[in-house]
């Protein structure tokens, strides 16, 4: 249990990374001819949007994903909304990398003197509820606290309810998977009997249901782009096609194009709670610019 609960959080932290040289692409055929197969960590290209960063580091997403897991690992393994919040903040004083709308309404929002309870946007992006690796890490063995951490990070940025509903879905559904369920299986039952909106019951029928199709394909079908309804379902359709094989579904991933960070940080979340350590490449883990730190938050908690 402890290997895979490591595993999930290093299998996001990969994934995002993975995505970051072909990141918001959203042709498919120009990412392969541009990097041919992305089953390795990439250099951002001088006309990315992540251009400035080296290859190993993280998205603005996993960024963020990574102060969520330094503000747990401080206050001993337990969620904090007031110091993620603060840190959070703090990430954006002087970042570097690319600020997208849903932040930039967030620190407006607490310029403004609203609290984390207040300051969320009404984004609709994913990218709020696929932080959650560091929560389900810490909290496995209190489902009820994990979810309600779950909603409150991603609240905090992306106040949209089918979007808090996600960050409560995948993180249950990662806790099956740790559990022993296989992805594909978690993912039905968690759908059957979550109490989620019927749209978010129907995304994850589709999903389940394109697991025959390739994934250009069904990811194209669904919408490549930022929005819960098409990327929600894309995610599910990942991890149902390549539950089998960890590598496969995030190059996979980053090949379908568009949005593939915040998919990505999902499915490599949900792969590496069911396959373990020995199933993430090693030279993904090695790659990571911010390796030493996440090992030493990941110390901090053990």
């Amino acid at each position: 249990m402890t290997d895979k609960r490591e595993a999930l959080v290093w299998g996001a932290f990969v994934a995002d990374s993975l995505a970051l040289g072909a990141h918001w692409i959203y042709d498919p055929e120009a990412i392969r001819e541009r990097f041919g197969t992305v089953d390795r960590l990439l250099e951002p290209p001088p006309d990315s949007y992540h251009a400035g960063k080296r290859r190993g580091d993280l998205t603005h997403y996993g960024d963020q994903t990574l102060v969520l897991l330094e503000s747990v690992a401080a206050k001993g393994g337990a969620f904090d909304l007031l110091d993620f919040s603060e840190r959070w903040r703090g990430l954006f004083r002087d970042y570097r990398g690319y600020v997208d709308k849903a932040t930039r309404g967030t620190l407006e929002k607490f310029e403004e003197g609203n609290s984390p309870q207040e300051s969320g946007s009404s984004s609709s992006d994913l990218a709020g509820a696929s932080r959650i690796a560091p929560i389900v890490f810490a909290l496995a063995d209190d489902p009820e606290a994990c979810l309600h951490a779950a909603r409150a990070q991603t609240a905090m940025t992306h106040n949209h309810p089918q979007v808090v509903e996600a960050a409560a879905f995948f993180a249950l559904t990662t806790l099956r998977v740790l559990q022993g369920r296989r992805p594909s299986r978690a993912l039905a039952e968690v759908a059957s009997e979550m109490p989620a909106s019927p749209r978010l019951q129907e995304w994850v029928r589709r999903g389940l249901e394109s697991a025959s199709e390739e994934t250009v394909e069904a990811v194209g079908a669904f919408g490549r782009g930022c929005p819960v309804q098409a990327a929600f379902p894309a995610t599910v359709h990942l991890l149902a096609r390549h539950e089998k094989d960890f590598r496969q579904a995030l190059a996979a991933n980053v090949m379908a194009g568009g949005d593939s960070a915040a998919r990505g940080l999902l499915v490599g979340m949900v792969l590496g709670a069911h396959h373990g350590l020995q199933a993430v490449p090693s030279d993904w883990i090695e790659g990571l610019r911010a390796r030493p730190a996440i090992a030493s938050f990941l110390q901090a908690m053990a």
